[in-house]
């Protein structure tokens, strides 16, 4: 049987069971890497390039747009070719763009090279995410979603400090070139990875055939629908992304150091999420984990918006029950998801990803706006969004749409 456990994957001569999985695990912290790297100096990179937090901010959102975009044709893309190619791709752009990030002589530079940097990404992350289906399935598959996502947590714990060091004794640039390298690190990892994606798994047809099969997978209600409403969660939690550092440093008066121990427990405590799920939550049922999720990510809104700002340690105990909560579904989102379809795994990556990023950046764009008040303003977007969320899986659960695992215990639709 295809893929039970790691060990019937194709071996991996070179990296070694545990070597694959470290290479799935850092390439699902780019994404973090890539922005909370260097978010302590987005202050100090607006005074350099004297420009305002909306122009900045364009770095972030310039990013996760574009990853959206890589998204769309690496996973189509990777489901034709296989995996690898596409990884060296991906791994490439990224690389030569994190350059000429280093080397900006103005924001705009610097918000094309993110640009650039976002599509390389795309390639880097879509096919990490599909490598986990190419080799687990079941409950075997949400436990690896659990370890590689929690491991990935540590990412958004440790950055923000690293950034703080090298933004004191490097400048800002530094953060661009410590991506270079960690990029340098991946590419080395994939030239000594092997395909795990067969020959005959792979779709045939043109390359377009290969990316119009996003809209296949799109016309699948019983994954297109959940994976929008899953997706919600981002808005609420990208906005935090592009604001934490001016509620910290600027709203609250915090130094840069104390605003990355502040944004650093956040993710720490958030690494636990995914591991609470597969503990205490796997056994429950389905409904009750995603009702209970929005739920508290509503309440946790609230809580920001009453008695989050009165001190930053107050709103970081309001913030983190959302961030908790939306940690610990993400392995039952990710695998209830693939369990809709029986193929095209990198077009149902892709699609997940684009998702979660057009929300993303709508909601660091929205959370950016001047608020008169900017945590009043974030607690409104948790609050807001988390309620819709909640409403729609509502009307989703009562309606006839078949859910595999959730509503149905059916074979998953052809795609």
């Amino acid at each position: 049987m295809k893929n039970q456990v790691i060990e019937t994957a194709v071996p991996q001569k070179y990296l070694g069971n545990l070597g694959l999985m470290i290479f799935i695990t850092l390439m699902n912290m780019f994404i973090p890497l890539s922005t909370d790297l260097y978010l302590p100096a987005l202050p100090t990179m607006g005074t350099y390039f004297d420009s305002n937090a909306a122009i900045i901010n364009l770095t972030l959102s310039a990013f996760f747009f574009f990853y959206a975009i890589g998204m769309l044709i690496w996973g189509p893309l990777s489901d034709k070719y296989g995996r690898k190619p596409i990884l060296l791709a991906g791994n490439l752009l990224y690389l030569i763009s994190s350059v000429f990030c280093a080397v900006a002589e103005n924001v705009y530079w610097l918000i094309a090279a993110r640009a650039f940097q976002g599509i390389g990404a795309g390639g880097i992350t879509s096919v990490s995410v599909a490598m986990i289906k190419d080799c687990f399935t079941g409950k075997k598959r949400e436990t690896i979603l659990a370890i590689t996502q929690s491991m990935s947590a540590l990412a958004p714990m440790l950055a923000p400090i690293i950034g703080v060091f090298i933004i004191q004794h490097v400048g800002w640039r530094g953060s661009f070139w410590s991506l270079s390298i960690i990029a340098t690190v991946n590419l080395i990892l994939t030239l000594l990875y092997q395909e795990t994606l067969q020959e005959h798994e792979r779709n045939d047809g043109t390359v377009l055939n290969a990316i119009g099969r996003l809209f296949v997978v799109a016309r699948n209600k019983s994954f297109f629908i959940p994976a929008v409403i899953f997706s919600l969660s981002a808005f609420p939690f990208m906005g935090y992304i592009a604001v934490s550092s001016y509620i910290y440093i600027d709203y609250f008066g915090v130094s840069e150091l104390e605003y990355s121990y502040f944004f650093a427990t956040n993710a720490c405590l958030s690494v636990a999420g995914p591991f609470i799920y597969v503990r205490f939550l796997s056994f429950c049922k389905k409904n009750s984990v995603a009702v209970g999720a929005f739920s508290l990510g509503m309440i946790s809104g609230i809580l920001v918006m009453t008695i989050g700002t009165r001190s930053p340690g107050l709103f970081l105990l309001s913030f983190i029950i959302m961030s908790l909560t939306g940690a610990a579904i993400r392995p039952f989102s990710t695998n209830i998801l693939f369990d809709q379809l029986k193929g095209d795994t990198g077009s149902a990556v892709s699609l997940m990803g684009i998702l979660f990023t057009v929300m993303g950046s709508g909601g660091m764009v929205v959370a950016s706006l001047p608020w008169g008040n900017v945590v009043m303003g974030l607690g409104a977007i948790m609050a807001i969004f988390s309620a819709m969320a909640l409403v729609s899986w509502y009307v989703f659960m009562k309606s006839d749409i078949p859910f595999v695992g959730v509503k149905t215990t059916l074979s998953p639709q052809e795609t």
